[in-house]
């Protein structure tokens, strides 16, 4: 519900702010005292249109400001958490700046949303009713939800609308496979062309780096065995070669260590050279003796070498990319190879699952059928408490079908509510968007909500001038509705009639004085004496006249009763 409002620099409004209860909130004030325009702000912070004709004259921009408790109220909090927005103490700030230039900016908590998202998460938890907004009324799928949770059957609903983003989904994975068909015989061919190829192909990580160095070799075999041989004679190729040279300093050197035990650590370095060396010699030998030219295993490589570039263009840029490539292409293959079964069985699950949902669609029709006639039959009885015993309320259910006779099923079955009224005797009940009074049409959506108050989602409801035009029993009714309807949501009424606005559990009084030569609009909650005097004003126009305050304290104290409850 809505706790608390703050308005500034809107229309004639400087700055105000109002507190509201749960329960009956009535807002009450001289004709033209600025009461719909606290309700045209209202309608801004919910998500209404805002331009730069709503800023106050003299400034730059509008600001209003409302918080909410949404602790309890389930759709709310998961629109929030969807959202990425969290309350603090389970309540949120929305926060909406209306410019001179036409712009501004809408917060919820500290996170800027889109004028539709914040319409989208006010409408989850209030709803405005005035002379000229109806907008949940005039809804065709808000009719079909208050039948759906007057009914008790909305579990029933979601598991239809369950089913059918399920077939939904199993329909465009089956248009996709069959869109492919064509296109996937040459995408087989294509890949199994590659898995072949490199299959065929034998690759082996690091294949080509070693090939060409191999190439590289014996491309260079003479000046290779010639570098060798040079090598291995120096080092060990007669007597003055280096390795029988420093074998004999080796011996040398030891017969002086043994002399002057000084030097037994260059002689342990004289010998890790020898060693090391003569290995160096050994090794070379063995390679030497290995080195042999042999012109096919060149003409294998130079044939080889080919092969693996082609590959690395089409398919990577190293070998290990080459059998990526091909592992990847085999999946797909196999994917591919497995449509046509893949095709068969989604078909035999959609067939199913369309005999399914025809079904429950059916099933569902005849839910809303036995609830529309209840609720028609309520929706009348309380119209004619509202002087509206003339009117025909009629539920509309037509079961969408195609040329063929079959059900045509959409999200939420296949059915099409509407809610149609006749106030005048002989005429056919017609859309409520066609009805021109706006206070039947107020009356119509009072009656509805009373009779859902106790199974509606919408927490919060604001009614603008409901009372336009009736009085008397009609008004003692209107208040008496009203009234129940606050036992179960929050009320928040505008209204000229006192019988109404006793009945209240905050009252407010909005005012509008000259300042500065410059209308300013203010709100107050009155009670005690002070509300007294705003119900005589309400009643006979005179705040101080005897006979109103004291018709207007028995008002009070008769209502205030029956709200708790001590009166019948």
């Amino acid at each position: 519900m809505i706790e608390r409002i703050s308005v500034r620099n809107f229309i004639l409004v400087d700055s105000l702010s109002l507190e509201f209860t749960g329960g009956f909130n009535v807002l009450t004030g001289e004709t033209g005292a600025g009461k719909s325009i606290l309700v045209g702000a209202l309608s801004v912070l919910l998500g209404g249109k805002g331009g730069g004709d709503l800023v106050r004259e003299g400034a730059d921009e509008a600001v209003v400001a409302g918080e909410f408790l949404v602790d309890y109220h389930e759709p709310c909090r998961a629109w929030l958490s969807d959202h990425g927005i969290t309350p603090e103490e389970g309540r949120v700030l929305i926060r909406r700046t209306v410019r001179t230039t036409g712009r501004g900016t809408i917060h919820i908590a500290a996170t800027p949303v889109t004028r539709s998202e914040l319409e989208e998460f006010a409408g989850l938890m209030l709803d405005l009713h005035s002379q000229h907004e109806h907008q949940s009324l005039f809804s065709e799928p808000h009719h079909r939800r208050i039948l759906d949770r007057f009914g008790g059957f909305e579990a029933d609903v979601e598991t239809f609308h369950a089913d059918f983003l399920r077939l939904s989904e199993l329909q465009e994975r089956l248009r996709k496979i069959e869109e492919r068909t064509e296109a996937r015989v040459r995408e087989m061919e294509m890949l199994r062309f590659a898995v072949e190829e490199i299959e065929a192909a034998e690759v082996k990580p690091g294949e080509m780096e070693e090939l060409e160095a191999e190439r590289d070799r014996m491309a260079q075999f003479e000046r290779l065995a010639a570098h060798i041989g040079t090598v291995a004679d120096t080092l060990d190729g007669n007597e003055y070669a280096v390795l029988p040279l420093l074998k004999r300093a080796r011996q040398e050197f030891a017969a002086s260590a043994r002399i002057d035990t000084t030097l037994e650590g260059e002689h342990g370095r004289i010998e890790s050279v020898y060693f090391e060396l003569e290995d160096i010699v050994q090794n070379l030998t063995e390679y030497r003796d290995a080195l042999v030219f042999d012109p096919a295993r060149l003409e294998d490589i130079e044939d080889r070498l080919p092969v693996l570039r082609r590959l690395l263009r089409k398919y990577g840029d190293s070998e290990d990319a080459v059998l990526e490539h091909r592992a990847t292409a085999a999946g797909q293959l196999t994917e591919l190879t497995g449509l046509d079964e893949n095709r068969e069985k989604l078909s035999a699950e959609i067939a199913a699952l369309e005999q399914e949902i025809t079904r429950s669609a059916k099933e569902l029709h005849k839910l809303r059928r036995n609830a529309a006639d209840t609720l028609r039959q309520r929706v009348e009885a309380v119209l004619s408490d509202l002087a509206m015993g003339q009117a025909e309320f009629r539920i509309e259910i037509e079961s969408r079908t195609n040329e063929r006779g079959r059900l045509v099923c959409g999200p939420y079955g296949a059915d099409r509510v509407r809610f149609l009224i006749s106030t005048n005797v002989g005429v056919d009940p017609q859309p409520l968007i066609r009805v021109a009074s706006g206070g039947e049409l107020s009356r119509v959506m009072l009656a509805i909500k009373t009779i859902i108050a106790a199974v509606d989602d919408v927490r919060s409801l604001i009614f603008d001038e409901i009372d336009t035009g009736v009085g008397g029993q009609v008004a003692v009714a209107i208040a008496s509705h009203m009234r129940k309807l606050a036992d179960q949501s929050q009320v928040i009424s505008i209204t000229h009639l006192a019988t109404i606005a006793v009945r209240a559990d905050n009252h407010i009084v909005v005012e509008k004085e000259a300042v500065s030569n410059t209308s300013r609009i203010s709100a107050r909650g009155v009670t005690g004496d002070d509300r007294i005097k705003e119900i005589a004003r309400m009643l006979a126009g005179e705040q101080e006249e005897a006979t109103g305050i004291e018709h207007a304290r028995a008002l009070l104290d008769r209502y205030q009763r029956v709200t708790n409850g001590q009166d019948k």
